[in-house]
């Protein structure tokens, strides 16, 4: 039974994998959530497209574990998909609930700091991380929202308010841990061998 580092290489480096082409279909139902909120006021297909890419993005996180099909090309693609889904789902709830400017504002600060934390940690180290709990833990709190919020017309503004502070203390949380951690691996890779 051999196993080298190159078959690690050519895992790594696969780009047709189950994955992946989920992610990708992620990507190509953003528009379709969109035109469905926004411009048909279909709430209810709106939500049940958004619950399909939610149920994508588990199968495809245990597909790539359980049957080794991880990718660095996953790695990245994956959150992407994520949270451009995220954000064009909350500024679709923009529309109609004004308080989504907060979790959208944070999601594109975070982003922005651990994309440019991330890209210098690959840089450095030639590491890609994938997602800690805390990103998963804010991933289904957000999904959750969002489809209460598509599905419950007429939620109250309490409940409404309870859910969105949930989801950016969450993302706070997530966003210190994630930069702590980019941080400590661009500090460790600096030190001398």
């Amino acid at each position: 039974m051999k196993s080298t580092s190159n078959d690690t290489y050519n895992t790594q480096n696969k780009i047709l994998t189950i994955p992946n082409m989920l992610s990708f279909f992620r990507l190509c139902l953003i528009p379709v959530i969109m035109w469905l909120y926004c411009v048909e006021d279909n709430y209810l297909w709106a939500g049940i497209v958004l619950i399909v890419s939610g149920i994508t993005d588990t199968v495809d996180g245990f597909v790539a574990r359980h049957f080794h099909m991880t990718s660095d090309l996953g790695k990245v693609l994956d959150p992407v998909a994520d949270k451009l889904t995220q954000a064009a789902m909350l500024f679709c709830l923009l529309t109609r609930f004004p308080l989504m400017i907060l979790p959208l504002g944070i999601m594109v600060l975070k982003e922005f700091f651990m994309g440019v934390t991330g890209l210098m940690v690959i840089q450095k180290t030639g590491k890609v991380f994938g997602a800690d709990w805390h990103g998963k833990v804010t991933t289904w709190l957000l999904y959750a929202m969002m489809i209460l919020h598509v599905f419950w017309y007429n939620i109250p503004a309490a409940l409404s308010r309870v859910l969105i502070a949930a989801c950016v203390v969450m993302m706070l949380i997530s966003l210190v841990l994630y930069g702590r951690h980019n941080l400590k691996a661009l500090r460790e890779d600096r030190k001398p061998e």
